[in-house]
């Protein structure tokens, strides 16, 4: 069971796993950082300041504190639309790889096939 462990331990996809959330774990330091301090202020501007953490609506002794939830919710689509064009800027910076990719690739399986249909009709 010990060697099995070591053997599941030291696959490439795990240790590539490990390095993948140690690297997203500081990209979203960085990205929180991004938004806290630079993106948000300028939303703040823009909305006037708003902040709807403070939004509560009282039945009893229960207290539902909607407004956080709805702050949460515009932090989150801010965060995911800077994530979007962090993404899309490295990923244009990049170039096209996926075209080059299927052009070393050859042909596919369904571009022969097709090939063979087209030769089949003109016999």
């Amino acid at each position: 069971m010990l060697q099995e462990f070591k053997d599941f331990a030291m696959k490439g996809n795990v240790i590539d796993l490990a390095v993948a959330v140690v690297i997203g774990a500081a990209f979203g330091k960085i990205v929180s950082s991004l938004v806290d301090n630079l993106i948000t202020p300028l939303v703040g501007l823009f909305l006037g300041g708003v902040d709807f953490t403070d939004l509560s609506y009282a039945v009893g002794d229960a207290v539902f504190g909607y407004g956080a939830f709805i702050q949460s919710v515009i932090d989150f689509t801010i965060v995911a639309f800077v994530i979007f064009m962090v993404v899309k800027a490295i990923n244009k910076a990049q170039g096209p790889k996926e075209a080059e990719e299927v052009a070393l690739a050859g042909p596919t399986e369904l571009d022969i096939l097709k090939e063979i249909r087209d030769e089949m009709k003109r016999k």
